[in-house]
């Protein structure tokens, strides 16, 4: 990403964080309830309590929802790939897809719980079936839209069709694939709170809610602002990998 592009964009995010915050600051004066700290009250809270107890949830919900969206990537993007151009493929899949997509597969969370226990892996489990979905229907839309021109220039020089999904469809696939992926992420972070909410003691979504459970109110907007960052974080490397990978958008 150039320099201008950069500096411009952080500036954006801190004016973005600045009016965010001032929001915050005016629904606080006007709730005047605890439950509503003011914003500095909860920014000072999770720099003191991240150093000592907080780190370690951001640890874990960060390798929860990283190693979910990794598998899911691994899974989604080549099928989505394959399904975009073998049309014949497509047909048999193509309506598996379309009844399970739609199916909210959060409602099957008890059901995961009883089948993988209650470790990192039903969590992990959840967010990438999920992000799974969403990431597979975008990279075969993608990949039928790729021009069959574009693919019989290469067939004519003599390229195999590994060459062809290498250097035509996966390069041409690629923005819509980081865009749902920027899109996963939302859903992600917000799947892994769900998913940290029950029968664990460790995670993002732990914190926050056993700090509601104790009226604890600033170090659950704290734990709300760790959520908060581990998001915004996910973004800048996926904005970071796509000026690498996209280079051709910046220019």
């Amino acid at each position: 990403m150039p320099k201008n592009s950069l500096l411009k964009k952080s500036v954006e995010i801190f004016l973005a964080t600045l009016l965010i915050i001032f929001f915050w600051y005016v629904l606080a004066l006007f709730v005047k309830n605890n439950m509503l700290p003011k914003p500095w009250e909860s920014i000072k809270e999770f720099f003191t309590i991240f150093r000592s107890t907080l780190w370690v949830h951001f640890y874990i919900s960060a390798y929860r929802v990283l190693v979910s969206i990794l598998l899911s990537l691994l899974a989604a993007v080549p099928l989505g790939l394959v399904l975009g151009r073998e049309e014949r493929l497509d047909r048999y899949v193509a309506p598996v897809i379309y009844l399970v997509y739609p199916i909210p597969k959060i409602v099957f969370l008890p059901i995961v719980f009883l089948l993988f226990g209650l470790d990192d892996l039903p969590k992990i489990f959840m967010i990438g079936i999920i992000v799974f979905f969403q990431i597979l229907v975008t990279t075969r839309d993608a990949s039928k839209g790729v021009p069959v021109q574009n693919v019989y220039s290469m067939t004519s020089l003599g390229a195999s069709q590994w060459q062809i999904y290498y250097h035509v469809i996966w390069p041409a696939c690629l923005p819509k694939i980081i865009t749902s992926l920027r899109i996963s992420l939302g859903t992600a972070v917000a799947v892994l709170f769900f998913v940290e909410s029950f029968a664990t003691s460790k995670g993002l979504g732990y914190f926050i809610m056993d700090s509601w459970n104790t009226a604890s109110y600033t170090q659950m907007f704290a734990g709300i602002i760790g959520m908060s960052v581990l998001g915004l974080v996910l973004y800048v490397i996926l904005d970071i990998i796509e000026a690498k990978w996209c280079r051709w958008q910046y220019l």
